[in-house]
């Protein structure tokens, strides 16, 4: 478990005593008071800072704990173990690493040591984040009890006696530089090294690359932030292109707003639609329908039209007095009139001969004709 620095008990302990003073011998806040722990409520210190002094000041380097002894948990006092690097970009597989060392033993105080830009850069090669931005960023990770700045590249038996280095906690990957294959082969050979394992799937390296990657889109969306070209080191003909593409995009967003309003309108232009729909189709079978009002109406007018062109038959007339069937039946079987005679016919009689005192033309011509 973690434990406070020196300076910090003694705040502890004269507060709880403050708390007796008030409370007596058997308050609660005695036993029952919480345990403060730094890198909760602040930064870890820098190695020169008073409490980061305080604690090293305050071990005991002389008594040397082995391995096993760290291991075991009954370290005389807090075991003081040293983990370094560049920390660019801190990333979740830093916090881990140092979460790893900072539970390799149990009560560890965890030391970090970041190099600073001059030596990074001759080594290993530019960083994104400078020295002080690294530096910041370890020492708000909540593992860590201390920060060394200006950390070297490879560690010798002075550098472990000032800041009185247990353990060196780093991967176990050979690390060559100029002079060695492995910097950490001194620390190895005097038993000093514990290993920690790396976290696959993500580096600094692999984030630089994502950032080349998609260099475009980073440097547009920083333009369109407010950057400038010479801050983005773009080129005049670079950014009056990436700003062209962030004209069109901005005509793309909102196009796509305009249609998304317009598809939300036609949504709702097709629901009062179908509203009206139905009460068009309702309407419109009240009146057209078989039963409906016009229908009625129709019938009506076809009714009055055809009694109005077909007027009833003539009244019959009345029947003979005794009110027999026949002499009516006879009088509506009516036979055709009798043809005319012609002009100069005369009427061929049987048995009786008139006649006539009158004598004319006609009379003569039949008599000659007989």
């Amino acid at each position: 478990m973690p434990k406070v620095s020196v300076n910090e008990h003694h705040i502890m302990s004269d507060l709880n005593q403050t708390l007796e003073n008030l409370n007596g011998d058997e308050s609660p806040c005695r036993d029952n008071s919480p345990i403060l722990y730094p890198s909760i409520y602040k930064e870890a210190p820098f190695s020169d800072d008073s409490d980061a002094v305080l604690e090293r000041e305050g071990c005991d380097y002389e008594t040397k704990i082995t391995i096993k002894v760290a291991k075991s948990g009954k370290a005389p006092r807090r075991v003081r173990v040293y983990a370094d690097g560049i920390y660019d970009l801190f990333h979740q597989g830093h916090a881990r690493q140092l979460m790893q060392a900072k539970n390799i033993f149990p009560n560890v105080y965890l030391i970090v040591g970041v190099c600073n830009d001059e030596l990074t850069h001759s080594k290993k090669g530019r960083t994104v984040m400078t020295d002080s931005e690294r530096y910041d960023a370890v020492r708000h990770c909540r593992y860590v009890d201390e920060v060394v700045r200006d950390a070297p590249w490879e560690l010798d038996e002075e550098y472990l006696l000032k800041h009185k280095i247990d353990f060196v906690a780093h991967d176990d990957i050979p690390y060559s530089s100029d002079d060695a294959d492995d910097v950490y082969a001194m620390i190895k050979s005097k038993g000093m090294f514990v290993a920690t394992q790396r976290t696959e799937g993500v580096s600094t390296s692999d984030i630089v690359a994502r950032i080349v990657r998609d260099y475009d889109m980073y440097v547009r969306r920083n333009l369109a932030r407010g950057y400038s070209a010479k801050e983005l080191n773009v080129s005049f003909l670079n950014e009056k292109k990436f700003r062209l593409q962030n004209k069109f995009d901005d005509l793309k967003d909102k196009g796509k707003r305009v249609m998304e309003n317009i598809e939300e309108k036609r949504v709702d232009i097709i629901s009062k639609w179908e509203e009206k729909s139905r009460d068009f189709i309702d309407a419109f079978l009240l009146l057209f329908g078989r039963e409906g009002r016009l229908s009625t109406i129709w019938n009506e007018s076809k009714g009055r039209l055809m009694q109005a062109l077909s007027p009833p038959a003539s009244p019959k007339r009345a029947c003979s007095p005794n009110g027999s069937s026949s002499s009516c039946s006879d009088e509506d079987h009516a036979s055709p009139p009798p043809t005319k005679s012609g002009r100069y016919e005369i009427p061929q009689v049987k048995s009786v001969l008139y006649l006539s005192d009158d004598y004319s033309d006609d009379d003569d011509i039949n008599s000659h004709s007989k």
